[in-house]
């Protein structure tokens, strides 16, 4: 199912859309990096927030 995007909450927990400005903002700040990092790391891993949680040692 596609992203509701008129729903400006939190991430879904899952994936992370880095195409979304907000996605990234709050994915990065939830990780604690920059958003370049965490594009770099999606890029790596793919979009599943463990594996990029586990790219980026967290």
């Amino acid at each position: 199912m596609a992203d509701d995007l008129t729903k400006r909450g939190p991430p879904d927990g899952i994936r992370i859309n880095v195409n979304e400005a907000w996605e990234l903002r709050d994915w990065s700040k939830h990780f604690g990096v920059t958003p370049d990092a965490l594009k770099a790391a999606v890029k790596a891993v793919g979009v599943m927030s463990k594996d990029v949680k586990r790219h980026l040692g967290k």
